[in-house]
């Protein structure tokens, strides 16, 4: 580890102090030099601000001097690690300088070709208002719910403990407290770290049923009924699927899985934590649906919701008709997009599987929309929301509001050093090596996870503010234009249909009427099949 440069130096030290007082003259500036070093690795050991230094005094310099060397050096060292899909510089400068409460302006302008394929923009309008004061919320829960929740519009995405180290949890949910936003624990259970900072937490339960599982890794009524009933947890939620490793379980290395680790998730210590692919508590669309309402019930009331990246629009529908079926919604939905991260996943699975968050939300949204469902359920969108510009964005294309996990992460101190599944991240986010994670200062990294989330929302209201709206609320998909080549640009209601209430119902229209046909309430079909070729 980076901790073993001080005993080096200090043993450098008194070789060179010995060979001066030998007769060595010149072993005097070696002296000098070692000492300075060494001062300054005692210092950086003992400092709370920077993680990276308290695992790695002296050496951990080296990446704060890259970061001065503006832009090709630091494109070339820093870049060169991250994956195929890295935050470009301006967006990780944004929100390391928001974390740390330094304004996020640049100069010269901007830094995007806006004549490029894909680039999207907003306009503003000639008359434009003064953001509000006060963050806006968004009223989570249905006819069922007794016990609606005031969501933030930006708030901490699904990580486990587990997968986070306890102080990256702890400053997570301290943060969450103290700017009044929600916290999703991830599957990993319902921990004592959750719970310290006393911020709002949406309790998320997986196919693992981590924090309540059975010994037999069944779904455990009685214990959920217990936890859900702390009245920090404001909602609960079942994963159904995650938009970095879709359709299969979620796995935490032997090495993760500590003694606390595993009496957090009723697991056997030291082995791999694996969740399975499939749920056992349902296995039709309309159990699924069932299940929700027993979980709203276990919950006294609390808005209960599922998270899934979307896959199958033929099994997305069938869900609707079971909700239409049953007359029974989930609270929320949570679309995860398939460019979200994760610690650990097959390539493939990365980067081939699953649907980006855009066209998952705008079909959840016109799902809802077409089977009349839409005004009782809220929809949250996931995957890779990192400032003003992707809240607004995910609004206009049919969100209520919005979950960031990698910009938390980096709120916290992460540097995307991509170590996540080896329990050796360098500063303390993404390990259960205590040692490691020490590095990790919560009170400083609590008010940074504040100060993102503070002044990523106000951003986002200034740029609804330009726009001439008062308030998210009258977003739209007609605001949000993309260019399809160099002399072409259109909206967001001019590339996609979008469905009018109750239209699927009535007569699905074109385009939508196969997969609409093929959806079963009572079976989960993945694809819409035609009758050629098919034989009996």
């Amino acid at each position: 580890m980076g901790l073993l440069i001080l005993p080096g130096l200090l043993v450098a030290l008194a070789l060179s102090v010995w060979a001066a007082v030998a007769g060595g003259t010149w072993w005097l500036i070696a002296v000098v030099i070692f000492g300075l070093l060494l001062l300054l690795g005692l210092y950086d050991l003992l400092q709370r601000r920077h993680s990276i230094l308290r695992n790695f005094p002296v050496l951990g310099h080296m990446r704060f001097l890259l970061e001065e060397m503006r832009p090709e050096v630091q494109q070339y060292f820093i870049e060169r690690n991250y994956d195929g899909r890295p935050y470009d510089r301006d967006t990780r400068t944004v929100i390391y300088e928001r974390a740390k409460g330094i304004n996020g302006e640049q100069a010269f302008g901007t830094e995007r070709d806006v004549n490029a394929v894909g680039y999207e923009y907003i306009v503003h309008s000639t008359a434009p208002l003064e953001p509000p004061a006060e963050q806006p919320r968004v009223l989570v829960g249905g006819p069922d719910c007794t016990k609606p929740y005031r969501m933030a519009l930006l708030n901490v995405s699904a990580m486990s403990f587990g997968a986070l180290s306890a102080n990256a949890i702890r400053a997570l949910n301290a943060g969450a407290a103290a700017g009044g936003f929600a916290h999703d624990t991830g599957e990993g259970g319902l921990t004592d770290y959750h719970l310290e900072g006393g911020g709002d937490l949406v309790w998320e339960i997986g196919s693992g049923y981590f924090g309540a599982r059975t010994k037999d890794g069944d779904f455990d009524p009685d214990m959920f009924a217990d936890k859900a009933a702390h009245a920090q947890v404001k909602c609960v939620s079942l994963k159904l699927s995650q938009g970095a490793k879709p359709g299969i379980g979620g796995v935490l290395p032997a090495a993760k899985v500590s003694k606390e680790i595993a009496e957090a998730r009723g697991v056997p210590q030291g082995e791999k934590c694996v969740s399975p692919a499939a749920h056992k508590v349902f296995r039709t669309p309309r159990d699924l649906v069932l299940f929700i309402a027993r979980m709203r019930e276990l919950a006294d009331g609390k808005p209960t919701g599922f998270k899934m990246c979307v896959g199958s629009r033929v099994e997305l529908l069938a869900i609707c008709k079971a909700m239409v079926a049953e007359n029974i919604t989930p609270d929320f939905i949570i679309v995860d997009g398939s460019e979200g991260g994760t610690g650990a996943a097959p390539l493939e699975f990365e980067d081939h599987v699953g649907v980006p968050l855009t066209d998952g939300l705008i079909t959840m949204h016109n799902a809802l929309v077409g089977t009349g469902l839409r005004d009782r359920i809220r929809i949250g969108a996931s995957g890779k929301v990192s400032t003003g510009i992707d809240v607004v964005k995910r609004i206009a294309q049919g969100a209520d509001y919005t979950n960031a996990a990698r910009a938390m992460m980096m709120a916290v101190g992460c540097i995307q050093a991509q170590m996540c599944h080896t329990n050796r991240c360098p500063v303390g986010v993404t390990t259960q090596d205590p040692k490691r994670a020490r590095a990790l200062n919560v009170p400083d990294k609590t008010e940074r996870v504040t100060h993102f989330q503070q002044a990523t929302v106000a951003q986002a209201q200034q740029l609804i503010a330009a726009m001439g709206l008062t308030g998210p609320h009258e977003l739209h998909p007609s605001m949000l234009h993309r260019r399809l080549d160099h002399t072409t640009t259109r909206t967001y209601s001019e590339l996609y249909d979008w469905l009018e209430p109750r239209e699927l119902l009535a007569d699905a229209p074109e385009g939508w009427a196969v997969d609409w046909d093929a959806a079963d309430p009572d079976r989960f079909v993945p694809h819409a099949r035609s009758s050629e070729g098919v034989s009996a």
